[in-house]
């Protein structure tokens, strides 16, 4: 036992004691600092923070391209439509140009004859059924009449 004891007190015993001692610590505290740390990492949180803050500040410029995008497409479609439209127009224009085709809508629309021919109105009936339910427009003054008939050449020519 006085072997043991002077063993105890000896330099060597007392830093190998010291050095299980801090050995021990230390693996207590890595452990419990490995069960505590999260999977989530400084730097990942860090990526994510940046890539929301990127998702946010690209959501409503991305969003608005698209919608000018569709516009541009849109009024793209109907310049299209504009330049048909003027085209034809000028088609129109040109047929109005020639006398033989003037001569004949003047023909076709105001049934005027060249002298010496005979003219002809051939009335479809059902046209004249529907023109006999407008009859009710006598007993209406004559400016609704005009009215109406303002009305009906306006919505024809749509």
């Amino acid at each position: 036992m006085a072997v043991k004891d002077r063993d105890r007190f000896s330099t060597a015993t007392r830093i190998r004691l010291l050095g299980e001692q801090t050995a021990a610590r230390v693996y207590r505290s890595q452990t419990k600092r490995q069960a505590r740390r999260s999977r989530l990492t400084g730097r990942a949180a860090l990526l994510a923070l940046v890539m929301c803050s990127l998702i946010v500040a690209l959501a409503y410029p991305m969003r608005e391209y698209v919608s000018q995008r569709a516009e541009i497409d849109d009024l793209r479609r109907e310049q299209q439509q504009a330049r048909e439209r003027v085209e034809r127009l000028r088609d129109l224009k040109a047929r109005w140009q020639d006398d033989a085709y003037a001569e004949q809508q003047i023909r076709q629309r105001l049934h005027y004859v060249m002298p010496g021919e005979t003219g002809f109105i051939v009335v479809d009936p059902h046209a004249a059924q529907q023109s006999h339910t407008d009859l009710g427009a006598a007993d209406r003054p004559w400016y609704s009449n005009v009215w109406d008939g303002v009305d009906k050449s306006d919505a024809s020519g749509q």
